[in-house]
């Protein structure tokens, strides 16, 4: 499989391509509506899509529901769509979804979550970014925070999602190692990405009496919730290390506070533009890479402000 590398700073700005368009339909089924990052992912989409002329985007919520999102791409295969984009709820079902597209004849483009399938048909695609290199930035920059040693506690995001496991991967990964392999993980727990769900396990935690150094989180959505709840019980002080993926703004707003301590730019605009560029030339009949990455960039206190109007 072809794997074409675009740069940050070209993806925000640039397409794949000039494009023009006469009345495409694209259906987008999205993993779940109630989310910071996937919000101004569906946002960036809409706002590309429109600036192509004749383009319409159809957006679905999936609601976080496999069955749910299934029937979203049977209704788009049923109203004759001109492509499919599909951020997936959970990776695993993604090779049934492929069958259904594939059979219909209709483009698919999977977004931000990269699909379970061993080998993507003609005409499926794939737009995000490597997981191998977010949870290995964050882990290697809360690594040098503290010197190499201490215990974490890990907050994960739904159990489901190939972006969890690969984040989480990615921590055990450089903790496997020197010069981390001084750090232990003392609790691993799901909060499901969400920030309400992080305050309360971390309430949980603190409750239990755990003793932690640092918190790093799949999302800053999680990380935002775990520091709520450190400060609600007095436990966030200067040394505590907080560390979040994603950069959005929340998350940039709580390191200008002093708060998150990392966090990684996933970089929203370049995935929806390329997602999108690339259904419409699949309908088109064109040829695309199969995979497009969007890289990630690591985000600190001494760097954030550059990223505050990205996502």
């Amino acid at each position: 499989m072809k794997t074409f590398i675009l740069a940050a700073s070209v993806a925000m700005t640039a397409t794949l391509s000039p494009l023009t368009a006469h009345a495409e339909k694209i259906g987008v089924s999205m993993s779940m509506f109630d989310d910071n990052f996937l919000t101004v992912l569906r946002t960036d989409m809409k706002t590309h899509a429109e600036s192509i002329k004749g383009v319409q985007v159809q957006f679905e919520d999936a609601q976080s529901d496999v069955s749910k999102q299934l029937n979203q791409i049977q209704n788009f295969i049923a109203q004759k769509v001109d492509a499919i984009i599909v951020n997936p709820v959970d990776s695993d079902a993604t090779p049934k979804m492929t069958k259904l597209a594939a059979a219909a004849g209709i483009p698919l483009v999977y977004v931000n979550i990269s699909p379970s399938d061993k080998r993507l048909p003609p005409k499926v695609a794939f737009v995000g970014s490597n997981e191998t290199e977010s949870g290995t930035l964050q882990m290697k920059e809360v690594c040098k925070l503290m010197n190499g040693k201490g215990n974490i506690v890990v907050m994960m995001g739904d159990l489901s999602s190939q972006t969890t496991r690969l984040r989480t991967q990615d921590i055990k990964d450089v903790i496997a190692k020197p010069p981390c392999n001084g750090i232990k993980i003392v609790q691993e727990q799901t909060a499901a990405w969400q920030r309400t769900q992080a305050a309360d396990l971390m309430t949980n935690w603190l409750s239990s009496g755990i003793a932690f150094d640092a918190v790093v989180s799949n999302n800053d959505e999680m990380a935002i919730g775990a520091i709520q709840s450190l400060k609600a019980a007095n436990k966030m002080n200067k040394n505590m290390v907080v560390a979040g993926i994603d950069a959005t703004q929340d998350g940039l707003a709580s390191m200008k506070a002093g708060d998150l301590k990392v966090t990684v730019f996933q970089n929203a605009a370049g995935q929806a533009n390329a997602a999108i560029d690339t259904a419409l030339k699949l309908a088109k009949g064109e040829n695309v890479e199969q995979t497009t990455w969007i890289p990630f960039e690591m985000v600190t206190p001494a760097n954030y402000g550059k990223y505050a109007s990205k996502n």
